[in-house]
């Protein structure tokens, strides 16, 4: 046998994947660390998907997320029959045996509540809009109103799993982390989708990270969640003792031991892991320089109010927001606490909506004036909406509401979808919805399309299913499309 033979021989299957895994994993740790030099791809290409299966209208989106479901009857959803049929009870023709609550499936009545509030039409389309949102009542021209939402989840954990990540179960990923998944990222020294977090009350639903998860997909696809104060990223600074210089010799040799391990066991989680060490370098310097509001001018302050001064409110999160969408973060969600208002309503949805008013307005007009909103989505609302009878006793200046899945109401701003349009109509008591229906996959697949994705195809193998953040269904509904 000659020595091209014995060396044939000696090359088996073992030695093959063993001895080439390790060019393999060099390659995807390059790919993970800088994603422009794989295969010739541009920035913000995913190779393992590809680029949006269409042109999209939506190259980023801020999602306004209000926790703890704010009443639409308060707010968006005028009924004046609530009024004329004040402390009535709801007819059972409009309820027609629907599940409630534990708070209220005891109550002996149903007394009707109209808000205390009062309505005017705003805008070319001439919108209902609440005398509680003054600021955004001046933008009616430019929002897009949907008061046709709704859903199967009663409860909030289950309900706003739901709306982040397209099943009330949790351990699928969010939506943002679809987004980065499918799309990748425009920067490579911030995350593709940031999470910022702010509180109206105290003692309001809890929010899990379950919320922000990557789920199944890669974990480089997490939400990252920027705090207040002098650390916003969890372990982010260097330890006392450790210098910038220190820390990238130390990443060196830990990509090296990790493409060691990576060669023996093949887990494209090493990678992940180590892309997630290289973007946490690079952050170091990126995110104070984000995150920096001190050379803003004193008008900017002044357009998202007093608050904007604050660190960790949503006024100056709103503004966050908008420098990060600068830097071409793809997805930034906010969540903001404080609308689970069971009891002592007309109170606490004042102080509430004063705290969202006029940063919410803000943000719309900022990106504006910056030629951003014409290719950022703004989304404006909560899990689910509030019923139109009271929750326990009834008076004129103090009820409340409790959950209601079955119709409720969000807004948009900006690229991609008609501005001045009211889609959606619920019936005389904001009950039921009676024209133009859109569930929750609905609202998922609609935001997917204007980002270029056919929520279809946007697909991801787990346990031998593949999964999608629309699960089985999901329409696009493109009367709201521009």
């Amino acid at each position: 046998m000659d020595i091209q033979d014995q060396l044939h021989d000696q090359l088996s299957r073992r030695t093959f994947l063993g001895q080439t895994s390790a060019g393999l994993g060099t390659i995807a740790l390059a790919s993970l660390l800088n994603p422009t030099n794989l295969f010739g791809g541009s920035p913000g290409e995913n190779p393992a998907v590809g680029k949006p299966h269409f042109p999209p209208k939506v190259k980023r989106i801020i999602y306004l997320f209000q926790s703890g479901a704010p009443s639409q009857l308060e707010l968006y959803d005028y009924k004046p029959k609530l009024e004329t049929m004040w402390g009535q009870d709801l007819p059972e023709s409009v309820r027609k045996g629907q599940r409630l609550t534990g708070m209220t499936a005891g109550q002996s009545r149903f007394p009707l509540a109209a808000s205390k509030y009062k309505f005017a039409q705003y805008g070319p389309g001439q919108m209902w809009i609440s005398e509680l949102l003054p600021n955004i009542s001046r933008l009616a021209g430019d929002l897009t109103f949907v008061r046709s939402l709704h859903t199967e989840a009663i409860n909030h954990d289950p309900a706003v799993t739901f709306f982040q990540t397209g099943s009330q179960q949790a351990g699928r990923p969010s939506f943002g982390s679809w987004v980065s998944y499918g799309l990748g990222s425009d920067n490579q020294n911030l995350p593709a989708f940031v999470v910022l977090l702010s509180k109206g009350r105290d003692g309001d639903q809890p929010l899990y990270a379950k919320l922000w998860s990557n789920g199944f997909l890669p974990s480089v696809h997490q939400g990252v969640v920027f705090r207040s104060g002098p650390d916003p990223v969890y372990y982010l600074n260097n330890p006392p003792g450790i210098d910038k210089t220190s820390r990238r010799r130390m990443l060196d040799y830990l990509g090296k031991l990790h493409q060691e391990q990576f060669r023996h066991v093949l887990d494209p989680e090493i990678n992940n892991r180590m892309a997630q060490y290289e973007m946490a370098y690079r952050m170091q310097t990126s995110v104070p320089e984000t995150l920096d509001i001190s050379k803003e001018p004193d008008y900017i302050f002044d357009m998202y109010g007093p608050e904007s001064r604050k660190p960790g409110t949503f006024a100056a999160n709103c503004l966050l927001a908008r420098k990060l969408i600068e830097k071409d973060v793809k997805f930034v969600q906010l969540y903001h606490q404080g609308w689970d208002q069971h009891g002592n309503l007309p109170n606490d949805i004042k102080i509430q909506t004063k705290s969202v008013d006029q940063p919410s307005a803000a943000l719309v007009m900022d990106l504006k004036q910056r030629g951003l909103l014409d290719d950022t989505l703004v989304i404006w609302g909560g899990e689910f909406g509030r019923g139109a009878y009271s929750q326990g006793k009834l008076t004129r200046d103090n009820y409340g509401r409790d959950h209601h899945p079955r119709a409720f109401t969000i807004w948009m701003a900006g690229a991609g979808v008609k501005k001045g349009l009211v889609y959606g109509e619920t019936d005389d008591f904001g009950y039921n919805v009676i024209k133009e229906p859109v569930h929750v996959h609905d609202f998922q697949a609609t935001v997917l399309h204007l980002l270029g994705i056919d929520h279809e195809k946007l697909t991801f193998k787990s346990q031998g299913r593949r999964y999608r953040l629309t699960d089985v269904h999901g329409n696009v509904i493109k009367p709201l499309l521009a």
